[in-house]
């Protein structure tokens, strides 16, 4: 994940969509204790930030350095590089040691983990037996663009990354292995939309960020064609202001087994 995103940390801190504050209450409701949260792949920080004003102080991790050092500063979040060969007891360490955290979210990230390594973090930092996970991805399935989308995914699948392979099936597929807590459960996770408001550009612009653009930019490939673009123009309207998008948006929300 490091490699595809350094070179485009900078855009994608500017033009990847925010995440509602209405989620970050939500979790945060949901844990009895308000005390460290950790935001697993942080990238530049979008979700730390939401879910800082909710908990004491927020640790934010990333493989990347490039993507950290475009992330917004803030009082009570904590920036880490942790490299691929961090072993586990270091990350259990950086994280302050076994059963320390409340809240554990990863926004749009867990499908590029080592799964099997994450979890087992996972299951030795959260707290027993409230402790909470929340895992979530969203969609360029938007319903205003259907056809451009269309379009725009059968352009995608050379590039595709296969560690994409979970947020592609809207993390259905994704292996869970949580206790529900009523927000989605393994093979099944709950459906919420994400509206933001953007221009005809700064739609491009996000778009530009997914991996299989920047994978398919250094092969010199421009995956949006005249006739993408002309398409998605006739379905985007007016292309000078801005429109309300809805990305569909998929949730796994558990706590550890008994």
């Amino acid at each position: 994940m490091a490699g595809l995103y350094d070179k485009k940390a900078e855009q994608y801190a500017q033009r990847r969509p925010k995440y509602p504050k209405e989620w970050f209450s939500m979790l945060a409701s949901l844990t009895p204790e308000h005390k460290v949260a950790w935001d697993a792949g942080t990238g530049s920080g979008q979700a730390a930030l939401g879910i800082a004003e909710h908990y004491d102080q927020v640790i934010a991790t990333d493989v990347s350095a490039a993507q950290l050092e475009h992330a917004a500063p803030h009082p009570k979040v904590r920036y880490l590089h942790t490299p691929i060969s961090t072993s586990e007891d270091e990350f259990v360490a950086m994280l302050g040691g076994d059963n320390s955290i409340d809240l554990i979210i990863s926004a749009t990230a867990v499908h590029w983990f080592d799964l099997p390594f994450f979890y087992s973090v996972v299951n030795r930092v959260l707290k027993k037996p409230h402790g909470i996970i929340a895992v979530w991805t969203y969609s360029y399935d938007i319903p205003i663009l259907k056809n451009a989308m269309k379009m725009v995914f059968e352009a995608m699948l050379p590039y595709r990354d296969p560690r994409t392979f979970h947020a592609f099936e809207k993390y259905k597929k994704l292996p869970f292995p949580f206790e529900s807590v009523g927000y989605g459960s393994e093979g099944s996770p709950m459906e919420l939309d994400m509206e933001v408001e953007m221009t005809f550009d700064e739609f491009i612009g996000s778009l530009k960020t997914g991996s299989p653009f920047v994978k398919a930019k250094e092969q010199g490939v421009e995956l949006l064609s005249d006739e993408i673009l002309k398409e998605m123009k006739r379905e985007w309207g007016d292309s000078t202001g801005s429109r309300k998008l809805v990305y569909l948006t998929y949730m796994l929300v558990g706590k550890p087994k008994s």
